[in-house]
């Protein structure tokens, strides 16, 4: 706990360019840029279930026509989930709501680990991941990986 970090950057809302462009509202774009080597199955796989959770609370109908870029370096998913809020948030871009992102770890022995290390995710049986809105408490995204 307290071992992983996220880099994050948002630019926008800023001119899209017109094949982006968006006539209603803004064109959202996550982008995981691992520290080495190119982006790979995983993270475009990432990269569409963390855009989907910030569509689902950016207030996009208030800046058409624009383009939004969020900028990650992957971790574990609930932490990128957190670090795209966080992002969200300090750009000041207008949202229905904050959401947070939490895993949970099904160990061999059968015990539930909250939050597990990148360690614990690799020797898990099952590991879930959501995304959850704060205002009303609903599941954004759910995740599940394992047998």
């Amino acid at each position: 706990p307290g071992d992983t970090s996220v880099l994050a950057g948002l630019y926008g809302p800023a001119e899209a360019k017109l094949s982006k462009e968006l006539p209603d509202r803004a064109a959202l774009e996550v982008l995981l840029r691992p520290k080495v080597g190119l982006p790979g199955v995983m993270e475009r796989s990432r990269e569409q279930l963390l855009r989907q959770t910030c569509e689902a609370v950016v207030l996009g109908t208030l800046h058409p026509r624009t383009a939004i870029t969020l900028v990650l370096q992957p971790q574990l998913l609930s932490c990128c989930l957190n670090a795209a809020c966080m992002a969200l948030l300090d750009a000041g871009l207008p949202l229905s709501s904050l959401f947070c992102g939490v895993t949970c770890a099904l160990q061999p022995d059968g015990t539930i680990l909250l939050d597990p290390t990148a360690r614990q995710e690799q020797e898990a049986r099952a590991v879930l991941t959501f995304a959850i809105a704060s205002s009303e408490r609903k599941v954004l995204m759910a995740n599940t990986k394992g047998s």
